[in-house]
């Protein structure tokens, strides 16, 4: 595998997670305001720490491609999951794209579980 490959997987993996990396950041300086938006769609605000832990961590980890594969399973579910729950009223076309989003991410999360993180990672760097 050439560097150029390696560089591209490890920019993938940081593009895939740095949109959960920032929301999970983002949630902890609208705590209130999260809980209530989860609230409004049914969800009890008692999951938010571990909403939060969920995305910085596993966004970390992606970043870092350590334990990547458990991390890229965990956040596709998760990213499924949202979708379901707060992007389901299909009769708006913003909430479509944003439930097709979800599952875009998710697929990116299920090719890294399948993959791996390559060799620009801790994963690499504990087996070899």
């Amino acid at each position: 595998m050439t560097n150029l490959n390696q560089a591209l997987e490890l920019a993938g993996r940081v593009s895939l997670a740095a949109i959960f990396l920032l929301s999970g950041v983002g949630k902890v300086g609208q705590y209130a305001g999260t809980q209530a938006y989860m609230a409004a769609a049914g969800v009890s605000g008692q999951w938010l720490p571990l909403v939060i832990a969920l995305e910085v961590g596993g966004a970390l980890a992606i970043i870092l491609g350590w334990h990547t594969r458990a991390s890229a399973l965990l956040l596709a579910g998760f990213a499924l999951l949202a979708a379901v729950l707060f992007h389901s009223a299909f009769s708006e076309q913003i909430q479509m794209i944003l439930f097709l989003k979800n599952v875009a991410i998710a697929g990116g999360f299920l090719l890294l579980f399948v993959h791996g993180a390559g060799p620009w990672s801790l994963d690499a760097r504990r087996a070899g």
